[in-house]
């Protein structure tokens, strides 16, 4: 079984979560450790930088630092000194990927979903790589937890802290949101298929033109390019219409007009029903992306 079995990045003044691993533990206590992370969460400002919270199966350490903190379920079994190291590893590559300012405007949970891969690639480092390969690094951790140990609470104490007793909650926790796409619509498949056929059409021309050009003139390249870049552009729209992306509006603008300038480029090896086709494909593919939305997550399921 791993050592570091969870991990979270979450926002220290109001515990919104930012990112977090996947977890495949679905066994009653572990969902329990879970629920009072997510208490502990909320509360991480009163706390000093390291604290840890230790229960009959699984202990919880969390790490902070200005507006960031780090938070981690653990088997009793793995080392104070480890759990922090993970925690503070994790903190240097979030607060390198993300500035304080895009933490501070985030205003909706896992909103670094991408950092999700990081959390498990840093999980599974420290779970499966040999502990005399990091000796430094614990070494580090171990001198300063003797000067400056952290704080020891019990997952009960995070219950009772915010209104928990003997197993009765006093308030309503909503179920974190996920961030898959919604079911694809009939409309939606309309437009993939729309969206292959017209880049199938830009690679043919692009690819016939260059084969042609490379054997009479070099004057061509701008019209090779305008087909070949609405080819890619049309790709990255069938991506950007089946999965989650960052940034998501401004790809889909700069894709439609990507694809309109090399239409209109085009002008004198298309008609303008053509243009016109491949314009209206694009703008049908920019809508359907713009309006598939996200679902949200499962309480307690892996994110």
């Amino acid at each position: 079984m791993s050592l570091i079995l969870f991990a979270c990045v979450v926002r220290v003044r109001d515990g919104l979560p930012l990112s977090a691993s996947t977890d495949f533990y679905h066994s009653q206590d572990f969902l329990e450790c879970r629920r009072r992370l997510k208490t502990l969460a909320s509360r991480l400002a009163q706390y000093p930088g390291r604290g840890s919270a230790e229960g009959c199966d699984f202990s919880i350490h969390f790490s902070s630092s200005r507006d960031v903190a780090c938070m981690a379920i653990c088997s009793l079994q793995c080392p104070a000194a480890m759990a922090f190291c993970f925690l503070e590893t994790l903190w240097w590559e979030f607060t390198a990927s993300y500035d304080t300012t895009c933490v501070g405007l985030a205003s909706r949970p896992y909103a670094f979903l991408e950092f999700d891969n990081v959390i498990q690639k840093v999980k599974w480092h420290f779970n499966y790589v040999s502990s005399t390969q990091m000796d430094s690094s614990l070494g580090k951790i171990q001198e300063e937890l003797k000067f400056q140990p952290p704080v020891v609470l019990t997952l009960e104490d995070t219950d009772v802290a915010n209104g928990v007793l003997n197993g009765h909650t006093l308030m309503h926790l909503e179920p974190a949101p996920n961030f898959r796409m919604e079911p694809v619509t009939a409309l939606g498949v309309l437009s993939l298929i729309l969206n292959i056929m017209c880049a199938a059409l830009n690679l043919i021309r692009g690819i016939h033109l260059a084969e042609h050009s490379l054997q009479v003139a070099h004057e061509e390249i701008g019209n090779i390019l305008a087909f070949l870049i609405p080819f890619v552009a049309c790709i990255f729209q069938c991506y950007l219409y089946l999965f989650y992306s960052p940034a998501r509006t401004t790809k889909v603008v700069l894709m439609l007009l990507f694809i309109c300038l090399g239409n209109v480029y085009l002008h004198g090896l298309r008609n303008l029903w053509q243009i016109l086709f491949h314009i209206g494909v694009a703008f049908l593919s920019s809508h359907q992306i713009l309006t598939r939305q996200l679902q949200d997550k499962q309480s307690d399921c892996g994110v």
